[in-house]
């Protein structure tokens, strides 16, 4: 489906390349044959997301920390592309160890930036986050309009956007961050205590086990499906309009749904490969500290200045993720 995006023959660093979107990343990079570099220290990633790539002579891993800008700059050597998506997520995560997360966060994104800078990389694609909107209630999220963010999580994300910012200004830097917003898919890890709730929630299901919803289950997010992020990325990194660079974008589908209609949702799909799975009971708990309440994205400009068009609705999206999800989680 990325077909039309036209982008071969590059030399792309792709950091967190071991995680979830990264290695989904590497993946349609090598198949368009692009040389990637994978940098990632496998804090968060896994290795048996990269075991396709390892035979492929146009792929090379780097096993190093972004908190070291000698790694950042032994990856970065004669890189064309960054799609930076190395980071320490999770709300929760950062409210428990807000120094690790900023170390990360914010002190290996500006190692990445210097290193790309110096080694004259042409765009530096980031992941920024949906959680920089904070407590801001207005509906749709629209990008210039942002409140205080609700967690150290969601400042490093806020703090990103504003240094990327600055090296454009300073230095003439090209780039360009990608708020996502709830990305979902194949490869996405269930297990842990800061898993994604997807995957979480397939995860328990399959067992029979019932899932816990934060609060009454009436938040709602706008849930995007991998392909929708890698058609973002490969715009971001191949668009030749000046007016679309050092620019923030909505990364999402548009629609959201809340976790009661997810939760049914996942039941009612994976109900086509195990009955009982419908009867499942589902709880609720407290509401998490530091979430926003509600999500929602405008991707008109994405639409506007990327021609963003993303093909996989929330349904479109839980049909394939869910057919993997069964046959890799049980």
């Amino acid at each position: 489906m990325f077909s039309e995006i036209e982008l071969s023959n590059k030399r792309v660093v792709v950091t967190g390349g071991a995680g979830f979107i990264g290695s989904n990343l590497i993946e349609v990079l090598l198949s368009k044959k692009n040389k990637v570099v994978c940098l990632d220290n496998f804090s968060t990633g896994k290795r048996e997301n990269l075991l396709s790539f390892e035979t492929n002579t146009d792929f090379l891993l780097i096993e190093g920390d972004i908190r070291n800008i000698e790694d950042c700059k032994k990856a970065l050597k004669g890189a064309d592309f960054v799609l930076h998506q190395a980071a320490l997520g999770s709300v929760p995560r950062s409210i428990k160890d807000p120094i690790t997360t900023n170390d990360v966060n914010v002190g290996g994104f500006l190692n990445m930036l210097i290193a790309s800078r110096d080694a004259g990389v042409k765009r530096f694609v980031y992941a920024a986050s949906s959680s920089t909107y904070g407590d801001s209630k207005s509906l749709p999220k629209v990008e210039e309009v942002i409140g205080k963010p609700l967690s150290p999580y969601a400042i490093t994300k806020y703090v990103n956007e504003l240094y990327a910012d600055v090296f454009f200004r300073t230095y003439g830097f090209e780039t360009i961050g990608l708020r996502y917003f709830n990305v979902f898919g194949r490869k996405q890890d269930p297990n842990g205590a800061y898993a994604a709730v997807i995957p979480k929630f397939v995860g328990q299901l399959i067992k029979h086990e019932s899932p816990v919803i934060n609060g009454d289950g009436e938040y709602s997010r706008d849930f995007t499906y991998i392909d929708n992020v890698i058609q973002m990325n490969l715009l971001a990194l191949t668009t030749e309009n000046e007016n679309a660079v050092n620019q923030v974008y909505n990364t999402a589908f548009g629609e959201r749904a809340t976790l009661n209609d997810l939760v049914n949702s996942l039941k009612v799909n994976l109900g086509v490969y195990d009955s009982k799975i419908k009867t499942v009971e589902i709880k609720h708990g407290p509401n998490r500290i530091g979430d926003i309440p509600h999500s929602l994205a405008s991707i008109d400009k994405a639409k506007r200045l990327l021609n963003y068009n993303p093909k996989f609705s929330l349904q479109d999206g839980l049909k394939v993720a869910v057919k993997w999800y069964w046959e890799n989680l049980k």
